[in-house]
């Protein structure tokens, strides 16, 4: 008889499959958070924070599974007590019936992951990683990309700006508005650290989140890409669509990929 409802633990495996737990970083915590994996599971929702308004919004669509990139547990815990912030979170997942998983540094850099997914959003065909694992491999954190066809960099802003979901701080550019765009870097969530990786490959622009100024003016005075700012949560959203992808071809499962936006930052004077 086939089995038509899938497992926490089949679903699992397909992400494993898709973002082996081999590619994440040593300090990382990814994997299943809480949950039983022999649980069936109807409902899957994908979203890029493990937070409140997620997990209220797993309850509201019956979720059975989240599916977050970030980890809620990164750093070492000795309690889960519903005093503190994310034990509560715990415990209201474990009290709602809910799984969570979380891929994080793994999906940054496997082949496809977070970044691929910000450069098909931004219409770039990848042609390698920003930082490759080993020369010539397709794993690594970031991608190089290019446009069709060449474009000024304010309207390069702009189509990163149309792009990616709307945030407060909004998008946010550093250059000279008429420079042509063409070969671009990008690296879903902090990507200030790979400035000089991004200067090194000769690209026309970067577009990352978190940059410092120092770091920033430091490449753009050297003769660096244009820079483009996004928000963390921003620049790694698409990846919910990517990793819904990979949900839906484990089986029979429903998916629902977040539009709450987790982005900190709510107010702009």
């Amino acid at each position: 008889m086939t089995r038509t409802v899938l497992d926490v633990s089949d679903v699992i495996a397909a992400l494993d499959a898709a973002y082996p737990r081999e590619l994440a970083e040593p300090w990382d915590a990814v994997g299943l958070v809480c949950g039983d994996p022999a649980e069936e599971v109807e409902r899957v929702l994908v979203c890029v924070d493990p937070v409140a308004a997620t997990v209220d919004e797993a309850v509201e669509t019956g979720a059975r599974l989240i599916v977050a990139h970030h980890p809620l547990l990164l750093r070492g815990v000795h309690g889960v007590g519903t005093d503190t912030t994310k034990g509560s979170l715990v415990h209201r997942m474990i009290r709602s019936g809910i799984a969570l998983f979380c891929a994080h540094t793994n999906a940054d850099s496997a082949d496809p992951g977070v970044s691929d997914a910000l450069a098909g959003a931004l219409g770039l065909n990848v042609l390698a990683p920003l930082a490759p694992h080993q020369p010539g491999g397709t794993t690594g954190i970031g991608r190089i990309g290019e446009l069709a066809a060449a474009e000024p960099f304010g309207d390069f802003v702009r189509r990163v700006a149309a792009a990616l979901p709307a945030t407060v701080p909004g998008v946010y550019g550093a250059g000279d508005p008429d420079r042509p765009i063409r070969t671009v870097a990008v690296s879903g969530g902090s990507g200030d650290s790979y400035l000089a990786a991004a200067s090194a490959a000769g690209v026309d622009a970067y577009v990352t989140a978190d940059l410092r100024h120092h770091p920033a003016g430091e490449q753009l005075e050297a003769g660096g890409p244009a820079l483009v700012g996004v928000t963390h949560w921003a620049s790694e959203w698409p990846w919910c669509g990517q990793a819904a992808e990979v949900v839906r071809a484990a089986g029979n499962v429903e998916v629902h990929v977040s539009t709450r936006c987790t982005d900190p930052w709510n107010l702009r004077a």
